[in-house]
């Protein structure tokens, strides 16, 4: 969910771009005439600052104020990335600074991937951080910067030994890729295997922005396979497995997207998802139960997600989720279920020894109409003779919505 945050510039005067700007600064020109702007962003920190003044490249910036409110949504979508390197105030109107470039920031971009080039990695990482937070605050600085040749150098950057400027290419990569525009032309000028390298060798914020940029890539269907080919997949599966809850998030929002294939579904169940994913759902203090199901859904059209989840316990843990879980929960652990059973006999036997059909009785009298409508196809199902693995209706109708 985004938040909103408010703030204004007057008493704005433009020198010469020459004049040196102090080192708690970044070089950007600010808007040409005092405005009040709006901005919204993804879940900055909390500053708490008041009325302040500074002289920026001989300009004076005063009563600038900041408020922010941040919250996440259940299912991350990847906005944007969510470093947190603005520790100072200054820092702070540093950012809003960047975030203000509209009218003058033609050249400014271009500057900045002119300094991509430089030989001087300070150079390279100041840029490409004014790269990123550019794209970040600003949707329509993303084509420009796209269009000012800045892809290429900064996929190059996410190869870089330096671990801080690998995470900023990485990050203004996510950022870049925001744009719908951007997708095509950050995954044809090479993008993919470098960002599925930052998942094995980035710092933890450089591989949770690299799952969230191949998720926006992933958007587009042609990307799929490609990202599936470069290596991606058992390295999201292990970010699911060690990552922090944001990296898991990340993760599993990724793998989401990317297992509507089935080549990266077997890929998937090769790198061992399915038991980092029976014990995310059966840690119910995880927050990962929705996600890690949602994942499962996906995977189980293929005979092998089906074999891998009944191999790592799944159905216990499923039909635990049917007695316990919240609505959401019991909804789609019950269309898993339903999908699981209509393979095979012995799955059926196998749900009905763990005792599903009470809870399913209970969630055709009491869920959502369409956990209703599933929990009553399951025990229809788990009452046929069992024997035999025909199925009673097409698995399209058993996860049909």
């Amino acid at each position: 969910m985004l938040s909103h945050s408010f703030f204004s510039l007057s008493h704005i005067y433009f020198p010469s771009r020459n004049s040196p700007p102090p080192s708690f600064f970044l070089s950007l020109p600010p808007p040409s005439e005092p405005r009040t702007r709006t901005r919204t962003r993804a879940s900055d920190p909390k500053p708490q600052m008041g009325t302040e003044s500074f002289m920026y490249m001989g300009r004076t910036l005063s009563q600038l104020s900041i408020t922010d409110d941040s919250s996440s949504s259940a299912f991350s979508d990847c906005n944007s990335d969510r470093s947190g390197e603005f520790a100072t105030a200054s820092s702070q109107t540093r950012r809003l600074l960047i975030a203000c470039a509209s009218e003058n920031s033609d050249d400014f971009i271009r500057q900045l991937v002119a300094d991509l080039h430089s030989s001087s990695l300070d150079d390279q990482k100041q840029a490409a951080m004014e790269i990123r937070l550019l794209a970040k605050n600003k949707p329509e600085n993303r084509i420009k910067i796209a269009k000012a040749g800045a892809i290429k150098p900064l996929i190059s950057l996410i190869s870089s030994q330096d671990p801080q400027l690998q995470e900023y290419g990485v990050t203004a990569i996510l950022n870049l890729s925001l744009c719908d525009e951007n997708k095509d032309l950050i995954a044809s000028s090479g993008a993919i295997k470098p960002l599925a390298r930052a998942l094995n060798s980035g710092t933890a914020t450089a591989k949770e922005n690299a799952a969230c940029a191949l998720l926006r890539l992933s958007q587009v269907e042609e990307n799929k396979a490609a990202i599936g080919r470069s290596g991606a997949i058992p390295l999201l599966v292990n970010l699911l497995e060690t990552g922090a809850f944001r990296g898991k998030k990340d993760a599993s929002t990724a793998l989401y997207s990317l297992c509507t294939v089935k080549e990266n579904k077997i890929r998937a169940v090769k790198a061992g998802i399915m038991k980092v994913l029976v014990e995310l759902m059966a840690d119910f203090e995880s927050n990962m139960v929705d996600k890690s199901a949602y994942v499962v859904s996906v995977l189980v059209t293929v005979p092998e997600a089906r074999a891998a989840l009944v191999d790592e316990g799944g159905v216990p843990v499923l039909v635990e989720i049917v007695e316990v879980g919240t609505q959401r929960q019991k909804e789609i652990a019950v269309a898993i279920l339903l999908q699981v059973c209509e393979e095979k006999a012995n799955y059926r036997t196998m749900v009905a020894r763990e005792g599903a059909i009470p809870p399913l009785v209970a969630l055709s009298q009491s869920g959502t109409n369409r956990a209703k409508q599933k929990a009553e196809k399951l025990i229809e199902l788990l009452r046929q003779p069992r024997s035999g693995n025909g199925s009673a209706r097409g698995t399209s109708e058993v996860m049909a919505a």
